[in-house]
């Protein structure tokens, strides 16, 4: 789970980590009572919306102005201008792609004298199974750029769970920083800081760029981007709270009411699988043969007729979606079950579009028999080749190919 920038700011503020002052505001008259309470004489208006490159975004509508999504202002009456365009409109940044994310929410913030910019970041290391710190001297930059074409300036050390953050590991940040006395002294602390912050709220990723030296000699975190795991949320109902829906795809919110993984995509073809694995291997096999996934759907292995049925609404949801490939392999998942979930959702909410079922596994005979009896105008397959061949034929023959 992701939340905006005020709200990890707000977290991180908890465990003494430095951030600048804010206020959060819904609009454009909250704007000017925020910048009041903020001493200037510049302010930075933030949109808070769950994507980054907002600086270098771009507003949809001409109202907005030819701004970014992150504007200085020199007075409260800008703040409140900026807060005016900004709020209600849809700002495209390259992580939003073309569609772009409407501004619903701002962070008006206190101006930082900025000396130099570092970026540094906390995650979880897969290879390690450690939390990693991720450091580089570029700061304000994608970190994506500098791995490609900078590498040698990226910093990454990994935490021993047993022992937390060591006085060794704030001397290696302060070193790939380029940091001496009192500055090398405030990174140590920092590291530590968000450490026990990363590890207190079972955080998955915490980035913060930049990670600024003010001109008074000051460490100050800038931005604050915070993932969260979300398996450790019931841990945490005071983040949990934080939760934004109108930030996330309102299909994959009604999927995690049933607990099934469900990622939206840009494609024609609406998949059904059990296992993230064969998942994957669907997606690339409709894509091989000339079609794309409209979704990641993965039911789980213990799933019931009522969570069969839940994913198959949640598919048919999707104006972009003109077939849908139902593909089992019955390990602790029964075709059968698979079958009838399938069955009841169609009569519920109709078949516009081709449907191919292939299933495999325990009581696949039964599954299959159940289908054949429906009445539907179901399209059965032998294999996940058969049935990829089956649904990309079908969409295109009716018009769905792009």
């Amino acid at each position: 789970m992701n939340i905006h920038e005020y709200q990890a700011k707000a977290v991180l503020r908890e465990f003494g980590v430095p951030v600048p002052e804010g206020f959060p505001i819904l609009n454009a008259n909250e704007a000017a009572v925020a910048g009041a309470k903020l001493p200037g004489p510049v302010w930075v208006v933030k949109a808070q919306i769950h994507a980054g490159g907002r600086g270098k975004g771009k507003f949809k509508e001409a109202a907005a102005g030819e701004k970014g999504g992150v504007r200085l202002a020199k007075s409260v009456d800008e703040v409140k201008q900026y807060a005016a365009e900004m709020l209600g409109h849809t700002l495209v940044t390259i992580q939003t792609g073309e569609a772009g994310k409407q501004v619903n929410r701002l962070y008006v913030e206190d101006g930082s004298a900025i000396e130099k910019e570092f970026y540094l970041s906390l995650l979880v290391d897969r290879v390690t199974s450690r939390v990693a710190f991720v450091a580089s001297t570029e700061g304000g930059m994608d970190i994506e750029t500098v791995a490609h074409d900078t590498p040698e300036k990226i910093v990454t050390f990994s935490i021993d769970p047993a022992t937390g953050v060591m006085p060794h590991h704030g001397r290696t940040l302060a070193r790939a920083l380029g940091l001496t006395g009192d500055l090398a002294k405030q990174a140590a602390d920092i590291a530590n800081k968000l450490y026990t912050a990363f590890v207190s709220k079972d955080m998955a990723m915490l980035e913060i760029n930049p990670l600024i030296v003010t001109k008074d000699g000051k460490l100050r975190c800038l931005d604050a981007k915070i993932g969260f795991d979300s398996n450790s949320l019931y841990r945490h109902p005071e983040i949990a709270a934080l939760r934004d829906e109108t930030e996330e795809d309102a299909k994959e919110i009604e999927a995690s009411h049933y607990d099934l993984n469900y990622i939206a995509l840009d494609g024609t073809i609406g998949c059904m699988v059990n296992g993230a694995g064969l998942a994957m291997a669907t997606m690339d096999i409709i894509k091989l043969y000339g079609e794309a996934p409209a979704n990641f759907l993965d039911v789980g292995g213990g799933a019931t007729r009522e969570k069969v049925t839940a994913a198959f609404k949640i598919i048919t949801a999707d104006p972009k979606v003109k077939g849908i490939l139902v593909n089992i392999f019955g390990g602790i998942m029964k075709c059968d079950v698979i079958a009838e979930g399938v069955i009841a959702a169609v009569r519920e909410v109709g078949l516009q579009v081709p449907l191919v079922v292939r299933l495999e596994g325990t009581n696949v005979e039964l599954g299959k028999d159940i289908i054949a009896k429906s009445g539907l105008n179901v399209i059965p397959a032998d294999d996940l080749d058969d049935a990829a061949q089956k649904i990309v034929k079908a969409v295109k023959a009716a018009g769905g190919a792009h």
